[in-house]
Order: structure tokens, then sequence, then C-alpha cells
């Protein structure tokens, strides 16, 4: 619906000032404030140009599934919408009042950064301290005394120092930097980072491993969490991914039950950061569905050799959507330029005993010595047509798309140039959400990613202390953000106005909705009728698994087998290793030999599967899958390189060495 025009000083309100990745837009000069006794004249002017509610019309039947931008006007003056007259006078505290239709707090981190250098101390309340050796006491050698409030304030902020860990990928590292689009995709998406080639935007990445605690070792075998936060212009979307592209479970009503299975035993806490124990075994030896993802997680994947030398997926299939509201399923892929490397397992275990912070001080210097991280953006993009056609399902986490039936389409390249100011404030404040998505960007039907939807979002609520954590500095779009949600936990906006409702003719009917400019959904037919159940497609487990360990080259077959043996070897329960083995008959002979043998266990028989057909798989083999067909362009660059320099070398020799490492 198109802005009703009022008199002359009531201009409709158009959404072209909007705040860019780049910075806020121009936007109009601010009228000032008027007398006190002149508002509510001003206040019924401007509610008077709403006579009705004219949206409601476009809120039944099909109208309805293309929103019209809401009916809205501007103030005849700055104070016809402010909570009191004296907005305009300023201070060093309030500063000057926002512009027309931006928030004040979406500014940069540079806003609440503090730095004490050439500073005195002071308390919270910027009192100064005087003293920061001694309490204050009855005498010398007299009881401290209650009213301190210096030492009171000290203690007590201490004692709340923590906060609560995340329940999974609660160890991790991060690092800001930005993406930078390589074309235009509009034809794809109308998502904002992808309108223009060239086109930057910020962005804030957190690497994590998944099972450990807080102060848990880096290099443990695990999966590792890739999440990428784009602040683009049209809000803040989060890429939620990992370091592979599949997952255990097909559906989130079992994920509670796969983090109790793989976290410590409860009834004694060990081990950490492991999965090599019963309950964990116990789990995936019950479900099947875990076959692939077991592949990868016995695999050298899941000991990289830096967060800088690793790929990162979206797992899900999402969709993308254009300004046309044509859609197709896309996935997320990263590949880092300096290639996919990985320790081997000898190594692994003796860093994590010399150097718990491996993977986190790798990362850091890099950046230190501006080696900055670069990865590439590509894409899988198919139609449903197409995906229907597959031998697998696409709304299964448990499989992948190889690269040879869909090729990855490169599209950006993500470059991380700084490291945070303070761990707290942004590694473990950032708070990402798989819900956090913006135009141009949906969500498949994957019942995986439903789950992740809501937790997310749920999680973060327990874990920072209210719905406020948006407001977080690290969280913050850069997009200015206006709705009618207020109040709760540690709320920071301050509001202007009496109004904190919609439809209102006091605030002329804003913040009004962007109809086609917002976030629509695509319009998907529904499926039908309401089940608990998963179509056939996703009773087929093992293809997929054997695809991945028979595309693997001799050595990391070897490293595969050897990871079950030392995992299964800390099992107790014989008929767990029992069950795991006679699930890996159904994806490679060879391997559940190899295993069977390294236990000193006879080979049982197969595990029943729950499709009997045949699989016409595409793909029966994919070089992409190892980590050997992405050597990087790196080379020895950022690597530490020891030269052993034995009796009876040549000092010649070992300067020409030197210098040509070195170069």
């Amino acid at each position: 619906m198109a802005s009703k025009k009022g008199a002359s000083s009531h201009r409709p309100h158009t959404t072209t000032a909007a705040r860019s990745d780049s910075g806020p837009a121009d936007s109009n000069a601010r009228q000032p404030l008027r007398p006190a006794d002149e508002v509510p004249g001003l206040v019924d002017d401007w509610a008077g140009q709403r006579t009705h509610n004219a949206d409601k019309r476009a809120e039944h039947g099909t109208g309805a599934a293309r929103p019209p931008e809401g009916e809205h006007y501007l103030a005849p003056s700055a104070a016809a919408g402010a909570s009191t007259v004296s907005e305009s006078n300023g201070s060093a505290k309030v500063g000057a009042p926002a512009a027309e239709g931006q928030d004040a707090n979406a500014g940069p981190l540079q806003r609440v950064r503090n730095d004490g250098s050439g500073q005195r101390m002071t308390t919270n309340q910027a009192v100064p301290v005087a003293d920061n050796q001694n309490s204050l006491k009855a005498g010398l050698r007299g009881p401290a005394l209650l009213k301190d409030f210096i030492l009171r304030e000290k203690i007590t902020h201490f004692d709340h120092e923590r906060i609560p860990e995340r329940v999974v990928h609660a160890r991790g590292s991060g690092a800001h930097g930005y993406f930078q689009a390589y074309e235009d995709l509009s034809s794809l998406t109308r998502a904002a980072p992808f309108q223009e080639a060239g086109k930057i935007t910020p962005v804030f990445v957190r690497f994590s491993t998944v099972a450990g605690e807080r102060g848990s070792k880096d290099t443990a075998r695990d999966v590792r969490g890739f999440a990428v936060k784009f602040y683009t212009d049209e809000g803040n979307w989060d890429l939620v991914g990992n370091n592979m592209p599949v997952f255990f479970i097909q559906d989130a009503i079992k994920f509670p039950d796969l983090v109790h299975a793989v976290k410590p035993e409860p009834h004694h806490a060990m081990p950490q950061a492991a999965s090599a124990h019963d309950t964990f075994w116990d789990f995936v030896s019950l479900m099947p569905e875990s076959a692939h993802m077991l592949m990868w997680q016995m695999s050298d994947r899941a000991i990289p050799r830096s967060y800088r030398m690793m790929q990162g997926f979206g797992v899900h299939t999402f969709r993308l959507v254009n300004a046309r509201e044509q859609s197709v399923f896309c996935k997320f892929h990263w590949t880092p330029k300096l290639g996919t490397h990985s320790l081997v397992w000898d190594e692994a275990v003796k860093i994590s005993g010399a150097d718990p912070d491996y993977h986190r001080r790798d990362l850091w210097e890099a950046i230190e010595a501006g080696e900055y991280p670069e990865y590439e953006l590509g894409i899988q993009v198919f139609s449903e047509e197409e995906a229907d056609g597959f031998s697998f399902d696409v709304l299964d986490a448990t499989k992948l798309v190889p690269e040879e039936l869909v090729p990855i389409r490169p599209i950006g390249r993500m470059v991380l140039n700084r490291n945070p100011d303070n761990f707290f404030a942004e590694t473990e404040q950032v708070a990402f959400c798989t819900a956090h998505i913006i135009p141009g960007i949906d969500f498949s039907n994957d019942p995986l990613l439903a789950g992740r939807i809501h937790s997310y979002v749920d999680t973060q609520i327990s874990r920072l202390g209210g719905p406020n954590f948006h407001e977080l500095p690290i969280n913050a779009p850069v997009a200015p953000a206006h709705n009618n949600q207020r109040d709760g936990m540690h709320r920071q906006a301050i509001h202007r106005g009496r109004v904190s409702y919609e439809p209102n003719s006091l605030a002329g009917g804003c913040p009004f909705q962007a109809g086609a400019a917002g976030f629509v959904s695509f319009a998907e037919p529904p499926q039908g009728d309401e089940v608990r159940a998963k179509p056939e497609k996703f009773a087929e487990h093992y293809a997929q698994a054997t695809l991945f360990h028979d595309s693997q080259s001799p050595a990391e077959r070897r490293h595969i087998a050897d990871a079950f043996r030392f995992e299964l070897s800390k099992v107790t329960v014989p008929a767990v290793r029992r069950r795991v083995v006679s699930l890996l008959r159904n994806v490679s002979e060879e391997l559940a030999g190899e295993v069977a043998r390294g236990l000193g266990m006879p080979l049982p028989p197969k595990m029943p599967k729950a499709f009997d057909g045949e699989v016409a798989a595409e793909v029966v083999l994919s070089p992409a899958l190892s980590l050997l067909s992405r050597p990087g362009e790196g080379g020895i660059r950022t690597r530490r390189i020891a030269l052993l320099v034995a009796d009876g070398s040549r000092a010649r020799d070992v300067a020409m060495l030197h210098q040509g490492l070195t170069g």
C-alpha cells in the first residue's frame, strides 16, 4: 500500500536512507523540538493523518502472501515523537540526538572500546580510586569495614565475572574481517552481500571445538565449528556451520541425546573433550544414520593442522530467493586459501600436552604477523526438480551433495584481518543463531535445521542473561533496528516517545512494516498430513559413508582404521564394540576387518539395514573428499620449520637451505 500524502509538512517516510555496510546513508536534517505547549497540537495533527487502519484490508486471503508497505507519515516536528521537549539539550553523557530514522546505538565497536592508557583508576561509577592496595580498616590491625564500597564493588564484580559456557562449542577462537563478493548474484538471491561485484561486508568469525569445555585442549579429535556473522545492510546473517558437511543425526529431536552421549559421562565427569568412551559409541552404534559422520569424525578432518587450513560448510540445504520470488536450493562451502591440512594423531596427542592453545595461538599469531587467513565462499545451486532426482534426500543432514554431481561455484572471499580487542567481550559474548537470516536467504525443510532455528536463540537467552543479547556491541547490527520490543534484562537502547505498539497513529504509523522490501518467507506448498516420520530416502545410511571411505588416499584410510581401533579400545562394554564393527561391515568390509583384528575380536554379522534396496549412486568415487585434493596456495608461508644439523654437516649447505626456505 502506498503511503498517503498529508499536508506539505507531512512527507511520507521512505526506505531509501537505509544504513549501508560501510556506514549510514545521508538522511534529512533533524527538525528542532517545539515548546511544550505546542506538542499536543503537533501530535493531534500527526495522528489525524490516519483516519482508519487501511492496512487491515491486506491481512486476509491470498493477498496476504504479498504484504504491502505499511501506511505511515513523517512527523511534522521531532517533538511529536519525542519523550521530552528537552531532548535537544545535549551533554557529554547523552550526546546529540540520533539523526532521523537512525539508531544511535548501531555504531562501530569503537563506541564502546575502553583504553586505560594514561588514565587514573576509577570505580565502575567513575569515582577516582586513591588506594588500590589496601581495604579500609578500623586501625592498622583492625577489622575491615563494611562501608568500604570500593572493596565491595571490586569483589562483587569479580564474583560475577563468569557466565555460563556454551553447552556445545564452548571452546572457541574469534577474528574480525570482511567478505568481498566476486560478482552480482541478484539473479539468484536478493541477499545484500551478493548484490554487486566487489561489495564488502564486515564479518566476525568464531572457530570452535564441539564436545570440550571452555578450558579443554584445541587438538582433540572433534568436529570444529565454523560460524560467520555477516553485518549486512539488511541485518545480521549468521552462517553457523562446521568443518564437516554432514552431521550425526537427521532430526533435531535427537540432538539432546547425542550431546548427552558425547559429553563426559555424568557419574564421574570423564572423559573431557573426547568421544572415546562407552556412552558415545553406545548411542551411535544404535543410530546407523551416524555412519557417514563417523567416517568424517574418525578421519584426519577431525584434527586439523590449523583453523586457517580447514574447510567450512553450512551443513544444511538452504534456499536462495531472488527479487522475483524465485527460489533454488543451495549448499554453502568455505575453502581455505592455504589448502586443507591436518595433524596426525600422534602429533595431536603430543601437542595437546605441550600447547593446549595450539589452534588459538596459531590463528592469533598469523593475524598479528599480517598473514591474514583467507577463505573462498562457494555455493552448490540446484533446483527442487534436480533434488528430487538425486539418490539421496537433500533435506537429510547426514548426506552431502558430491561436487562431481553439482560443482561448487566460487562467489566471494573472506579475509580475517583483525584480532579481537577483548576475548570475553567479543569471542565469548558473540551469539550466533541459525535463525538469523536476511531477505534473499531462507530455510529448507531439513528437520535438523528446524530444531537449530529455535535452539540457538533459546540457549543465548540463558547464557547471556535475557532477550537483549542482540544489543551487546559484538552482536549489534550495523543496520538500524526499529521495532516495538521493549525492556527486559540489560536493555541498552533508550526508545523515544510513548508508542510501543502497532498499528498506531500517535507515531505516524511508525515503525511501519516494510512490505516487499522486507523479509518475505518463500511460499512453499504444503507437503501433506502432519506426521512423525521420515521420507524413505532418509532410511539409506551407508552409501555415502562408503563413498567417503573409498575416496580417501591409502594413508587417510589407514588413519581412519587406526582411529576406530583407538576409540573402541577405550570402550569397556564388548557388546558396544561388536555393534560398531557390525555397522562398519555395511560401509567397508576392509575397514571392518582391520578394526576387528586390531581389537582382537571376530567379525560379527552385518548390522541389518533399514533400507534393503539398491542405491543407484550418482558418484562412487569423489577425489574432492580427500584432504589431499586441496594443497592450497601458501607453500610454507607461516609454517615453522626446524633444520636438524648433525655432525659432519657443511655450514654452507645449511645456509643455502635456510636461504631457500626463507627466501
